[in-house]
């Protein structure tokens, strides 16, 4: 058995030494990198060879890799690195990493040409003056051997741990038994259909209720798929924090089934959780944890890879006794877990690591994607950029001296874009040119600051400067899937202020290859219709299977009741109040117990809720607020047990719309009053132009399929196991509509029986486009 690793792998576990130091970033961007790449190349003579492609051996070593590029004129290997700032500045560290795989590189080329000696060269590219510094030595072939087979020789004997770790890993994973004694109604379907799906190599998306054991049923089969497919790595995406608990229990019980089952579950967590010293930069010269990284990361390594399940319980205590970061830890056993559970962002943002790594190292991965629809609005946000010119003015105050006139010009360049704007909102085609001008140099004198100024800025500041650089990083791949938009605020000011928004309306064009990039995605959600809307906006791959798997749950369990006596439109909103009331308090009366009841905004939903208090004081009720803490957010749920009886009020799509399980008792029913019709304004119209532009269906893309989806989710936490029973109360007129009750699950039943809405002076309309 051979174990295949890339040049800058190899060099990265076996010649990074001394601190973590972040100071000489951000790095150029992809896109920066490249295009230096290629002017790099471009000025070379025409026997210059790029992107060479190098393997060699060592014992069941294989190693490989891209040398950029090799002059045969001159006998001269180049290792090409773009950078931003001073050169001087780069840590001593990443020089010799540097020279390691230009030496690797270097050995490599040696072999295929039968070279006795060869000149090594680092090529140091400035993106921003264009500026090439070189640094050449000359190396003879034995030497070069020498240092190959010294890195080759370090790497061993983890490569020969991490082999027999696969082998016994795939081993069991085939032997491996459904850890309980049968499926659920639907789960085998689920199940089989992933295996099914990673076996031909195609993308799934798969529809499925809540309460089969979604999770379960698609990392099960994945685990039994690592063998057959040779898996790599099965990435397990989440929108939310309890996504990710739901897939570390799920891989809990697998371990108390199988004690022996030799898995590596890794989960990965925002930066700001892990972090033990938020204070503090990350250099070796702020951060004792930072200091020695390198020296102290092989120990703490080889300690993690023991664990199976390495939670962030587990990997803070590994990182403690070895003193060494956490957060880097995980993004160091990201490289050497089997099972990785991650927010979308590791795999689907520009500058994913989980992605990069896959790339990389030529992983071949599978990739689950949880509650997938949430990744249509998530993808937006992750390839939107926004600047506040509120924070511009604040950061220019205190910004240091030598970077006032920069900043300057940005404010002079966005307060331009005014000029032509007479309306507090306008969406624009194109970006803003000279304002990306002044932005690009701006950045470039900050990034040159820090490099001088190993301290750094003030937190303000910084944040500002990232902001910028994802504005840059957007408007590069800015096109007709973008809206450029300036909202105006504080009109009263002789100048007011903005905000600027490169805003993504359809995230396609960047999930859609990250999809196909995998030996297979599977897509699993509860809602996942109509089918059409989301594989336009993800971009899923034209032969993706979609399937509905089948309800565990009858129509008995659940009671769907469409009350189309009352409307939830704005206009209407007053009169509805107490409607809405008398229909929680009678429904309480019938059956005590404990309810959520769903609101279109906080403003309706304390209405309704002080109304109730006042008519009904013996009702228990307990109110989701504006900005709860996670602490918040669990003492809101905690209210509802199986002794308790109340209702709960929440916003619809907020916190408690999805993703939360009280199963029994704990909550026999949900009032939803209101469509979940996104709020009519001009960025959602803007929007809505752009989709019935891109596909021909504005309204339905914006407003409806997003809205109804919440509703389904909202309702789906009423039934959650086989023995529950419930209410759903769908409070509006608009859901008697025909085509609205086709997009509620199939299982249901709804009630028609309400009288249908009616008030004086308003003739009712069906059509779609007047459903607001």
């Amino acid at each position: 058995m051979s174990y295949s690793i890339a040049v800058r792998a190899l060099c990265e576990f076996t010649a990074k030494t001394g601190d973590l130091d972040l100071r000489f970033t951000p790095s150029p961007t992809a896109l920066e990198g490249i295009a230096g790449h290629r002017t790099v190349a471009s000025r070379r003579n025409d026997a210059y060879q790029s992107e060479v492609a190098l393997e060699g051996a060592f014992g069941p070593l294989k190693v490989k890799g891209r040398a950029d590029g090799y002059d045969p004129t001159q006998n001269c290997l180049e290792e090409v690195k773009t950078y931003r700032g001073d050169l001087s500045k780069q840590p001593a560290n990443h020089r010799s990493l540097h020279w390691a795989q230009a030496k690797i590189y270097g050995w490599l080329m040696c072999c295929r040409l039968q070279l006795e000696q060869i000149n090594l060269a680092l090529v140091y590219f400035d993106i921003v003056t264009e500026k090439e510094t070189c640094l050449v030595e000359a190396f003879s072939a034995d030497a070069l051997r020498q240092f190959f087979e010294q890195q080759c020789g370090l790497f061993l004997a983890w490569a020969e741990q991490e082999m027999a770790h696969r082998e016994a890993r795939n081993r069991a994973a085939q032997q491996l038994g459904f850890p309980h004694a049968a499926f659920r109604p639907g789960q085998r379907h689920l199940a089989e259909s992933v295996f099914k799906a990673v076996s031909t190599g195609r993308c799934l998306m798969a529809q499925a209720p809540t309460g089969i054991g979604k999770t379960l049923g698609t990392l099960f089969p994945m685990l039994k798929a690592l063998a057959p497919q040779q898996l790599d790595k099965v990435y397990f995406l989440t929108a939310k924090t309890p996504g990710r608990k739901l897939a570390l229990d799920a891989a809990q019980v697998l371990f108390d089934h199988s004690e022996t089952l030799p898995l590596r579950v890794l989960e990965m967590v925002a930066r700001d959780k892990a972090c033990e010293h938020p204070d503090k930069a990350c250099h070796g010269e702020s951060c004792p944890l930072a200091q020695g990284f390198y020296d102290r990361l092989p120990a703490a390594r080889a300690a993690a890879s023991q664990l199976r399940l390495l939670d962030q319980a587990a990997l803070r205590d590994v990182a403690a006794q070895h003193g060494v970061c956490p957060y880097y830890l995980s993004q160091e056993m990201a490289r050497w877990a089997d099972v990785v559970v991650a927010d979308y962002n590791y795999y689907f943002d520009f500058s994913a690591l989980l992605f990069g790594l896959a790339q990389f190292n030529q992983w071949n991965v599978a990739v689950l994607v949880d509650e997938s629809h949430n990744l249509v609005e998530r993808g937006r946000q992750m390839y939107s950029a926004t600047l506040d010119q509120a924070t511009l003015g604040s950061v220019r105050k205190t910004a240091p001296e030598a970077l006032k006139k920069s900043l300057q010009r940005v404010n002079r360049e966005w307060n331009a874009l005014h000029n032509d704007q007479l309306a507090p909102y306008q969406a624009y085609d194109k970006a803003p040119e000279k304002l990306l001008q002044a932005l690009s140099s701006c950045t470039a004198s900050i990034g040159d600051y820090l490099n001088d100024h190993p301290q750094g800025l003030d937190s303000a500041l910084q944040n500002f400067y990232f902001e910028m650089l994802q504005f840059g990083r957007v408007a590069e791949l800015f096109d007709a899937h973008y809206l450029f938009d300036i909202s105006k605020r504080d009109l009263e000011r002789k100048r007011p202020l903005s905000q600027l928004c490169l805003r993504n309306v359809v995230p396609a064009a960047f999930i859609g290859p990250r999809l196909t990039a995998a030996r297979s995605s599977v897509l699993f959600s509860a809602t996942l219709s109509p089918r059409h809307y989301y594989a336009d906006l993800l971009g899923t791959p034209a032969d993706t299977v979609w399937i509905d798997v089948e309800s565990p749950f009858s129509a008995e369990q659940l009671q769907v009741q469409i009350v189309s006596r009352i409307s939830t439109r704005f206009t209407h909103r007053q009169a509805s109040l107490e409607p809405i009331v008398e229909l929680i308090a009678r429904q309480f009366s019938e059956r005590p117990g404990n309810y959520l009841a769903f609101f279109s905004s906080f403003d309706y939903l304390q209405q309704v809720a002080q109304l109730l208090a006042e008519r009904h004081p013996h009702i228990t009720r307990w109110q989701q607020s504006r900005g709860m803490t996670e602490g918040a957010r669990q003492d809101f749920l905690d209210q509802f047990t199986a002794d308790s009886q109340g209702v709960g009020f929440a916003v619809l799509g907020g916190a408690f719309g999805e993703g939360i399980d009280l199963p029994g008792a704990r909550l026999i029913g949900a009032f939803i009053a209101t469509l979940g019709l996104a709020q009519l304004n001009p960025v959602n119209e803007q929007m809505k132009r752009r989709m019935a532009a891109i596909f021909g269906a504005g309204y339905d893309y914006t407003y409806l399929f997003p809205g109804v989806q919440k509703v389904v989710q909202a309702a789906g936490r009423v039934i959650r196991t086989q023995q529950d029973r419930g209410v759903v109360m769908l409070i509006d007129d608009r859901f008697a509509e025909s085509r609205i009750r086709q997009l509620l699950p199939r299982w249901w039943q709804p009630d028609l029986s309400e009288a249908p809405f009616q008030t004086a002076g308003l003739t009712h309309t069906p059509v779609i486009e007047k459903l607001f």
